[in-house]
């Protein structure tokens, strides 16, 4: 982590710690009373103090950290057996959905050690909303938006490497330090699960933390303070993450934006920046791919069929044998990964045949084929899907349950296509140099 982020993190500008309590921190806005609960993730006396909290019957309403699919896992923990996995292929949803089951593999493997439920509190603070009959807030960012904008944020080139840790952290059954766990009582479960693998430094601090802060409160500016006066809550307890606690409390209080808004301190008295509810759109919204990185695969392409031109036009021959080694070498890489899946022998055709000419069409690629494959030959049933969460915390599970096995069979042979490209296009460039 950098020096920047390190003192953001040891300086919080109002929060108190109390350790019989936990941190906490009020803010006054617009005549509401925002009372800011920091948790512990892998602490079950933070579910405690929250369900003390409310029950206390001080608060009005509810916000907690959690977008809306965080919240039907919450309130409907059969969903995976809902889920409907070709409609996930389909939309292009595969990787995402596979790199959400590896965090979630990582948060289960650390509440496993701990003997808690992961987001124990935050299931405290949805289950005693609805036993007061209370208005419940969610207003995390989507999961999906926030990996998006961490991927955006690194280096295309290391992009692979991330994905490769996230998808490692899952088979990791190495045991967490006991100061690594005082560290995560304080922060939060996301930057935790990054931090298993990533150094926590400013570019993956500012899409997991700092954006986070500020889309929370905006989220409480635009459900509880844009409402009509007669129907805003008076008193808000707001349930988050320790990690997130001096953030959201200096984007959410206008004295705390003011004091540490240095550019105003240089240019005359200082001034309450933007409400942040106007900067939701923004912070929803992934940012475009560099026009290299849309360009590259398709300058790969022009590449590649150029040197198959180029073969045949120096001798029909050449043209023929780089053709053949190259449907060797991207269709027998790509077999093979579906190989170490454990994959129906016929996905192992079908993807070993379909490699060569999906490397050839950016549009489509090898793992789509492959885990089509393998959902049609071996459909997950209801129990692999109930089981699906459980199983991938386990290195087996991810090839012993078909659910789990069709988002490796994804992973392995989009990795083997891949690095069949690369190899296959310098062994072209090999042949049409001798």
């Amino acid at each position: 982590m950098t020096d920047g982020v390190r003192a953001e993190r040891a300086s919080p500008p109002s929060p108190s710690f109390d350790p019989a309590r936990g941190p906490r921190a009020t803010v006054q806005r617009d005549g509401v009373t925002f009372t800011l609960l920091g948790t512990a993730h892998v602490s079950s006396a933070s579910a405690d103090e929250v369900r003390d909290a409310i029950a206390a019957g001080a608060f009005d309403a509810v916000a907690v950290e959690l977008d809306a699919a965080r919240h039907a896992a919450i309130t409907d923990p059969d969903r995976w057996a809902k889920v409907d996995l070709f409609q996930i292929l389909k939309q292009g949803k595969m990787g995402m959905v596979a790199v959400s089951l590896a965090l979630g593999a990582f948060q289960q493997r650390l509440a496993d050690q701990l003997g808690i439920q992961p987001g124990a509190e935050m299931r405290a603070a949805v289950e005693g909303a609805a036993s007061r009959t209370l208005p419940l807030l969610l207003i995390d960012r989507d999961l999906g938006v926030t990996l998006r904008r961490v991927s955006a944020s690194v280096p295309w080139w290391q992009r692979p490497a991330l994905l490769m840790g996230v998808v490692a952290s899952a088979f990791s059954r190495e045991q967490i330090a006991p100061e690594e766990i005082e560290q995560l009582k304080q922060g939060d479960m996301l930057e935790a699960t990054f931090a298993e693998f990533a150094e926590r430094e400013e570019r993956l601090y500012t899409p997991l933390i700092r954006e986070r802060d500020r889309y929370m409160a905006g989220q409480l500016e635009r459900q509880v303070l844009a409402a009509p006066a007669a129907e805003r809550p008076s008193s808000v307890l707001v349930v988050i993450g320790a990690g997130h606690l001096a953030g959201l409390t200096r984007e959410l209080d206008p004295e705390a934006e003011a004091s540490t808004d240095t550019s105003a301190k240089a240019n005359g008295p200082a001034r309450p920046r933007r409400p942040a509810r106007d900067d939701l759109a923004q912070l929803e919204r992934t940012p475009p791919p560099h026009p290299l990185v849309r360009l590259l695969p398709w300058l790969l392409v022009a590449a590649i069929l150029s040197g198959f031109a180029l073969g045949f036009r120096r001798e029909p021959d050449l043209g023929i044998r780089l053709m053949l080694e190259w449907m060797l070498i991207n269709g027998g890489l790509a077999g093979i990964a579906t190989i170490v899946a454990l994959a129906h022998p016929l996905t192992v055709l079908g993807t070993a045949l379909a490699a060569p000419f999906t490397s050839l069409n950016p549009l489509i690629g090898a793992g789509f084929v492959a885990a089509g494959l393998e959902l049609w030959l071996r459909k997950p049933s209801v129990g692999d899907l109930q089981r699906l969460r459980f199983d991938v915390t386990k290195a087996r599970g991810w090839w012993s349950n078909r659910a789990a096995r069709a988002f490796l069979v994804f992973l392995l042979a989009t990795l083997g296509s891949v690095l069949g490209t690369y190899l296959g296009g310098f062994r072209i460039l090999d042949g049409l140099l001798r």
